[in-house]
């Protein structure tokens, strides 16, 4: 086990099924962490290739703000471009449509929820950083619904492309990677982050939450305030902030869906991660432990006294 933990400071090298190296290391929740792969990772990408794609989890709301404020800022890394990821289905979702009726036709539910992926993009221009808007196509979405997404971001000016990576694999990347090739020879990257580190431990989390979540405010409870008191006693407060916070709106409320406005943001708690350099600010009802099924599948899992792994699948 000692040895196993040994390795596990280093990245894994993978590869896709069309041979393309990949690593793969870390990988927190974006919704109650950071939502990033590790710095070494990403630095050993930057190193061997032409180009290294690394992704942000979840929304661009949690992942993307905690990649430019945290994760960035703190490796020195100036990101050159982002791939804004989007579905038909989800923005559908995010127009009042229910998950069982995502496959059928609706460009006014798009239209409504588009707001979402609109927000998005004014999240991602406030880092000064250039973008492309990828479509992940299902076999579901129709030409109609493709066409009005096309339509309302070059209405914004944003350069968008179908991705059928999972259908076509490599082939179906093609146009989103010609896409990003143009904005990278195009558009120089002015990335700065959000909010500066000296700033309060309340001026941190107002920021985000007014800035990308579009909240009015943010009410603190009594144990929150306490929480912060103390981190700023201890000389944390300079450390940047990590929201936990729903994964499913843009507010700490998962039923709020779109882009919903007049609201605001509850933190419940303040929890220094001083080894990692952040602290985390606790929202709404959110859960930082993720559930597990019944059974879960590490139970079939083992390895024997020659490394070899059995259970996986």
């Amino acid at each position: 086990m000692a040895l196993l933990l040994k390795d596990a400071i280093n990245p894994n090298l993978v590869q896709t099924l069309e041979n393309t190296p990949a690593f793969v290391h870390g990988g927190p929740f974006a919704n109650i962490a950071h939502g990033c792969n590790s710095v070494v990772a990403t630095k050993m990408g930057l190193k061997l290739a032409d180009y290294t794609v690394t992704e942000a989890g979840f929304g661009a709301d949690l992942g993307a703000e905690k990649f430019f404020d945290i994760k960035c800022r703190y490796a020195g890394l100036k990101p050159d471009a982002t791939v804004l990821v989007a579905s038909i289905r989800a923005l559908k979702n995010h127009g009042g449509v229910k998950k069982q009726d995502l496959s059928k036709e609706n460009v006014e539910a798009l239209k409504k929820g588009f707001e979402n992926l609109e927000k998005q993009a004014e999240n991602i221009a406030k880092f000064g950083v250039p973008m492309v808007v990828a479509i992940n196509r299902f076999p579901t979405d129709t030409d109609a619904e493709v066409d009005f997404v096309y339509k309302r971001c070059a209405h914004l000016g944003i350069p968008v492309a179908l991705a059928n990576v999972w259908e076509k694999g490599g082939e179906g990347g093609m146009d989103l990677a010609s896409k990003l090739l143009d904005v990278l020879g195009s558009e120089k990257t002015n990335y700065k982050p959000l909010y500066e580190l000296n700033a309060g431990v309340k001026q941190k989390i107002e920021a985000i939450t007014k800035e990308i979540y579009g909240a009015d405010g943010v009410d603190y409870t009594k144990s929150a305030e306490k929480d912060i008191a103390s981190i700023e006693k201890m000389g944390l407060g300079n450390l940047a902030v990590c929201m936990a916070k729903t994964q499913y709106s843009l507010s700490d409320d998962p039923s709020l869906m779109g882009r919903p406005r007049g609201f605001r943001i509850t933190v419940n708690q303040v929890r220094p991660s001083a080894g990692a350099g952040f602290l985390v600010a606790l929202t709404g009802s959110i859960m930082t432990m993720p559930g597990l099924p019944r059974h879960p599948a590490a139970y079939n899992m083992d390895i024997d006294e020659n490394g070899r792994i059995t259970g996986l699948f």
